[in-house]
């Protein structure tokens, strides 16, 4: 009896020992089952299409280049997103946007991931996930021809001024390791390199891939032997937060191309593409003509809602009613009072956040539009009182509403006093466009930054585009005094006819 108690006791203890296993399992095994899936990759393969952020000016890792006639966006970073959305099983899609912009799209879900030679930082970890690493490169540091013995420790760089691109991990290299210097950080790779080269700055700290590459192409510049202490760095692809199926998928992408020697094939070709000689017309010609174009079509679609939204306001100040009058103040205040470059992230971030997904080239569009408006109504408004009251009181007499007086009467008297005016507002708008390039949108200033990466030139593409904006502004002026000229001889009829 005292055996089968034992036993019965023995049994129960196994008993209750697996069943407390099972449940510790239990939770395990449903995570790695629901690891299989998440809504990210779920929504990905649903619409067949990855969207991937890129600053497509830093070759050899994302750079342009005319390949068979067309423009391509090309690199390892570039390959090695594809092959992402191939083992997925889904197209790719690339949004080019400013290094800048590239954090702020992923979070707003503009873009599904980052391969752009980012550095998960432990404050970037804190924003979005990161992959593991698929290359592992140093930091060097850029001088001008003849100087590179000058600096051979980080100290000798004090009180000099040395450039890094904002928001990467050779800023924060340049300003932990260079002791006294100053670090001037700017967007653009390209920007820094042309300063370098003006004597604005006595070095440049970038990517040792980067570097080999515009020196390599420009007998003007050398690297300085300077060793840093945290020199080499890890580039990872970012992803959004809580996707960890997706960021399964990545990985195994990443171990993948690493061990079978395809992303090294990637990078040799990536290099061979950079140095590929070619007519510098026949290259980059068409990238002006269609940044020409796209800053054209802006600029109409921005006069055009600048000029009625602006019509509108200043109605809506001359309102009697209190309430209309004090939104078409605030409005005019608020848009004359914030940057451009703010009301342009606002609108691209901003229509996201509340679930609306507005495509890069629109939200130029509606800021440049919204900016416009504040400034063209102070324009129409001062015109409006420039017409003498007797010209009012005198249409109100003859029988016609306050309305009609002022469309028919008192609106094309104003016009003819604000054309020099809203002329000018119109060629400030046509230059103001440059600021949308920050979004990706593909208009001239952008399509320069194209041209100063792809071809390593970075003062050549500023000369053309100076002169493009120089006719541009040009042939508008010439089409605002024609109008000019043509209104005052219709006056000068008029009164003779009076």
């Amino acid at each position: 009896m005292k055996n089968n108690k034992k036993h019965f006791l023995i049994w129960a203890l196994l008993c209750l020992t697996m069943l407390i296993s099972s449940i510790g399992i239990l939770p395990s095994t449903t995570t790695q089952a629901a690891a299989k899936t998440d809504a990210q990759l779920t929504a990905i393969k649903k619409r067949g299409y990855m969207v991937l952020g890129v600053s497509a000016d830093y070759p050899p890792y994302e750079f342009h280049k005319t390949i068979n006639g067309e423009d391509k966006v090309v690199g390892f970073d570039i390959d090695l997103a594809r092959q992402v959305a191939k083992d997925i099983g889904v197209e790719l899609r690339i949004k080019e946007l400013g290094f800048n912009s590239l954090m702020g799209s992923l979070k707003t879900g503009k873009v599904d991931m980052i391969v752009s030679a980012m550095t998960p930082t432990p404050e970037r970890r804190k924003e979005v996930a990161f992959s593991d690493s698929y290359l592992t490169v140093a930091q060097k540091v850029i001088v001008r021809k003849g100087e590179e013995n000058k600096y051979r420790s980080v100290m000798d760089f004090k009180g000099q001024s040395v450039g890094v691109q904002k928001q990467t991990t050779q800023e924060t290299t340049a300003k932990e390791e260079m002791s006294g210097a100053k670090v001037v950080s700017l967007e653009k790779v390209t920007d820094l390199i042309l300063n370098l080269q003006q004597k604005k700055l006595s070095a440049v700290v970038v990517e040792a891939p980067v570097a080999d590459a515009y020196v390599q192409t420009n007998k003007a510049l050398a690297l300085a032997n300077i060793k840093f202490t945290n020199a080499n760095y890890d580039c990872a692809i970012a992803l959004p937060k809580g996707s960890p199926a997706y960021l399964a998928s990545v990985n195994k992408t990443i171990k993948k191309v690493k061990s079978n020697g395809q992303f090294k094939e990637w990078r040799k070709t990536a290099n061979e593409q950079m140095f590929t000689e070619q007519n510098f017309w026949q290259a980059y010609g068409s990238y002006f003509v269609k940044g020409t174009g796209i800053t054209i079509v802006l600029t109409i679609i921005g006069v055009l809602f600048g000029s009625l939204l602006g019509t509108l306001l200043a109605l809506m100040k001359r309102a009697h009613s209190k309430i209309i009058k004090a939104i078409a103040t605030v409005y005019i205040q608020y848009f004359r009072g914030t940057p451009l470059l703010v009301q342009v992230f606002m609108i691209y971030f901003g229509t996201q956040v509340i679930g609306i997904n507005v495509s890069a080239f629109v939200s130029a569009a509606i800021a440049l539009s919204l900016n416009s408006g504040a400034y063209v109504s102070e324009v129409i408004r001062s015109g409006i009182q420039s017409v003498a009251k007797g010209q009012t009181e005198a249409a109100r007499s003859l029988g016609l509403s306050s309305k009609k007086a002022m469309r028919l009467v008192v609106l094309p008297q104003a016009i003819k006093t604000i054309l020099p005016a809203l002329g000018n507002e119109f060629i400030s708008l046509l230059k103001e466009s440059a600021i949308v390039s920050v979004i990706g949108v593909g208009e001239l200033m952008f399509q320069t930054t194209v041209v100063q990466g792809s071809s390593f030139k970075p003062f050549l593409p500023l000369v053309i585009t100076s002169l493009i904006y120089f006719v541009l502004t040009l042939i508008l002026s010439l089409l605002l005094r024609y109008f000019e000229k043509k209104m005052k001889v219709g006056k000068a009829k008029n009164e003779v006819f009076d």
